[in-house]
């Protein structure tokens, strides 16, 4: 009740707009309308423009860096605002992963559980290595006098393997650790750059790789039409609420990721409100809402799970969550994520981190190839080309990135590469929410980065030994 009554109040105490001609009525509108603009010309811009269309670069990323280029204007860099653009980035992530949360899957797999199990860890691992090149990097620098935050080579999984929600989330939360320590550092910026980077990488690189194998026969790049494939029986089954209802089908899925997304508000603003400890309340509550994502996904499941028990017991007759409009929604929400977190890079706050962004991108780039193309060649020896293309994509961008570049070899999804994509899910969040809760800690201080750094080498031989301890094994075998 407590919690609905602050929510009251601050409603309450916000000031009344009387005119809808004020600015203030049209602000968030206008930004959403800048997104759409930026996301409808970066769509026109790949479709019309050759080298784009080969490149895989996707249309969200195209719009943000057009939103981005128009900052540039003089006159014009308080159109698209930065605080906004943050903040419906951070949301959109949140909303995306709920949506997803809430689909009933029913997946044929072609993956045995080991490769699911095999293919998470692969993530989790990635991320590790990501974060161990990253930090190394940035360490040296902040050692030799350069001016970067000794903690930020973390925020290159973040940005790389988890794209720019999360990128904006922790580089907020290395922001205020850096300026606690004297240290000016625009963590979000740096984190959304390296986001940005990365569908670059995932997308340029990925294209480059697949004309070499093309080249040199390995592969045939088979052509996709580009047509609407989707039949009627996508979009309604047989349970699912008729078109005919009162209340319109879409919004009933958008009413329920809302639904769901509150029971995120509630229970991190509940959490906030406990007493924890020290380490609770400088690590683990300014994190908490960083982990909007992830608490969307677990309570999505709950939601999920109870309206299935509903249906079992004859209390609910109808399918209400739709897996074709939840996927439109959740492909709406990351899409609204790239164009917004590419848009709220600000260059002026750049100007002192190009030369540190560069080398943590181009060796983050490197080591991910290097270790992602080792694995898929140990892992799929049957498909490892499509495997490595899918898990490059999205290590380095998203899913969709990965989906793009399995398409060009395996348009059909004949190989099990894409359901290892959409399986692996579940493990990577389990072995990777360890992972983020050392990567709180690590900016509070010199000798935490230190430790982290060694805390991560280790869980990364772990998780590398198990992915290869096949490989281990027959050595060992071959010289006794």
């Amino acid at each position: 009740m407590n919690i609905f009554m602050t929510l009251c109040n601050a409603s309450a105490s916000q000031e009344v707009i009387t005119s809808f001609a004020t600015p203030e009525a049209w602000r968030w509108l206008l930004q959403f309308c800048i997104i759409a603009i930026g996301l409808l010309a970066g769509n026109i811009l790949r479709r019309k423009v050759p080298f784009l269309r080969k490149s895989l670069i996707p249309s969200a990323l195209l719009g943000g860096a057009l939103l981005l280029c128009l900052k540039l204007i003089p006159g014009m860099d308080n159109v698209v605002n930065k605080q906004s653009m943050e903040i419906i980035t951070y949301h959109a992530l949140g909303l995306g992963f709920v949506a997803l949360a809430l689909k009933n899957n029913k997946i044929e797999s072609k993956s045995s559980t080991m490769t699911v199990i095999e293919t998470g860890t692969l993530t989790a691992s990635t991320y590790l290595i990501q974060a161990i090149v990253g930090l190394a990097a940035t360490i040296l620098l902040f050692y030799f006098g350069k001016h970067i935050f000794y903690a930020s080579g973390l925020l290159l999984p973040m940005g790389y393997g988890q794209g720019p929600g999360q990128a904006l989330n922790f580089g907020t939360i290395y922001t205020g650790q850096a300026q606690l320590q004297g240290i000016d550092f625009a963590g979000a910026d740096f984190g959304l750059s390296i986001a940005a980077m990365g569908f670059i990488v995932g997308s340029v690189i990925g294209v480059i790789y697949l004309n070499i194998l093309k080249k040199k026969g390995v592969i045939t790049v088979q052509e996709m039409e580009e047509r609407q494939t989707n039949t009627l029986d996508d979009y309604q089954s047989e349970d699912d609420i008729p078109d005919s209802e009162s209340i319109d089908k879409f919004s009933i899925q958008i009413c329920l990721v809302l639904l769901v997304y509150f029971f995120v508000y509630l229970f991190v603003n509940s959490i906030q409100k406990m007493d924890l400890g020290d380490f609770g309340t400088n690590t683990l509550k300014p994190m908490l809402w960083g982990f909007n994502f992830l608490f969307g996904t677990l309570f999505g499941v709950i939601v999920k799970w109870i309206m299935n028990k509903f249906r079992k017991v004859k209390l609910m007759s109808r399918e209400y969550a739709n897996n074709y409009l939840l996927n439109r929604i959740s492909g709406f929400c990351f899409d609204v994520m790239i164009v917004a977190g590419t848009a709220a890079i600000s260059f002026k706050n750049l100007r002192g981190f190009i030369v540190p962004l560069i080398i943590v991108c181009t060796l983050g780039a490197i080591a991910t190839f290097w270790y992602l193309r080792a694995a898929s060649k140990h892992l799929y020896p049957t498909y490892q080309n499509e495997g490595f293309l899918s898990m490059f994509g999205m290590l380095t961008g998203t899913a969709s990135n990965g989906m793009i570049l399995l398409r060009e070899i395996d348009p059909k999804f004949e190989t099990p590469a894409a359901n290892n994509l959409v399986l692996q899910t579940f493990p990577a969040i389990i072995l990777g929410f360890p992972i983020m809760l050392i990567l709180g800690y690590a900016p509070q201080s010199f000798q935490a980065t230190l430790i982290t750094l060694g805390v991560v080498t280790v869980l990364f031989i772990i998780m590398a030994g198990f992915i290869f301890r096949k490989k281990i094994f027959k050595r060992q075998k071959s010289k006794v």
